[in-house]
């Protein structure tokens, strides 16, 4: 009897193994992680996933002001979307808009992040002040940037005709070309702070010694840029890609409080098409398709975005 009594307080005793305690700490961690994921699972549920859902069920009915209930016509709004001229000039305007203004942000952020890389007096107060671009609300950007291209009291006249590019004032936002400049330069100043910030984290871990060296080797400017600076910076720039153009697909008040989206449609980008379909022309079963088309041309970039994370993380 006390045989078995000692070897049942033996094994009521054995010693935890360090791995086994590990493997319940992992397992109790995990369990921790999800429950924190339950707010923010909730939050993408009923904000992102429920709409989406709702959009694309209003996608399939003829729904407009006039009708008394909606009506299923199927696929026949995305048969209308994808050969009316008014929303394929839209999908146009739109590779335009994302395509210039996130070249644009990549070269002058860059550049900038180049500059404030360098040692002097003041960068880090510098560096402050470029995020300011990037803290202003768009709308306020939006107002900023009309002022500078107003026809009558506007900076961009003013410089101009100061140093003799034109002879008279420009109305700039009244014409499809200057309204696309208007917007574009808009975004560019908008996105530089953060694509700095990126490039010059990615400065940080470069190799000074290696630029020393190709210095004294001979090495130009352009070609340390080139064979050094961009090579390093590679897993950079896809990500700021990557992040520009998923940022100018969804950009709305921008454009929005800055042309409306004219002159004449010049600057109507798939999030103005489906805001004017849905609360100017009341066709919401018309606008619901354009915006799921509209969230189709996001998921590429963000599926991209998300591999690249995940094998960085590896």
């Amino acid at each position: 009897m006390s045989t078995h009594s000692n070897s049942r307080d033996q094994v009521l005793n054995y010693p935890v193994s360090p791995l086994a305690k590990r493997s319940g700490l992992k397992g109790a961690q995990r369990r921790i992680g999800l429950l924190m994921l339950i707010p923010a699972a909730a939050a993408f549920v009923l904000v992102i996933l429920y709409p989406f859902g709702q959009a694309l069920g209003l996608s399939m009915f003829e729904f407009t002001l006039q009708s008394i209930e909606p009506v299923f016509v199927g696929v026949d709004n995305f048969q209308a979307v994808l050969s009316s001229p008014e929303a394929l000039q839209s999908f146009f305007i739109t590779l335009i808009y994302v395509g210039c203004s996130t070249l644009g942000a990549l070269v002058f952020g860059l550049g900038w992040a180049l500059i404030l890389n360098q040692p002097f007096r003041g960068r880090g107060t510098l560096r402050a002040m470029t995020l300011l671009p990037w803290v202003v609300p768009s709308t306020v950007s939006a107002f900023i940037w009309g002022w500078i291209f107003n026809s009558r009291y506007g900076v961009m006249n003013a410089f101009l005709l100061e140093i003799g590019a034109i002879d008279m004032p420009q109305a700039w936002l009244s014409t499809p070309e200057g309204a696309m400049l208007a917007v574009v330069l808009t975004r560019i100043w908008r996105a530089i702070p953060l694509f700095m910030a990126f490039f010059l984290a990615g400065l940080q871990n470069l190799d000074r010694e290696q630029i020393d060296a190709a210095r004294v080797d001979g090495a130009s400017n352009w070609a340390i840029l080139r064979d050094h600076i961009l090579p390093h910076l590679r897993p950079v720039l896809m990500v700021v890609v990557i992040l520009g153009a998923i940022g100018g697909l969804q950009d709305f008040d921008t454009i929005y409080a800055l042309t409306g989206g004219g002159p004449v449609r010049a600057t109507a980008v798939l999030s103005v098409e489906v805001y004017r379909r849905a609360f100017e022309q009341w066709d919401i079963g018309m606008a619901s398709a354009i915006g799921v088309l509209w969230v189709a041309t996001l998921v590429p970039p963000a599926i991209f975005y998300l591999r690249v994370l995940v094998k960085g993380n590896r």
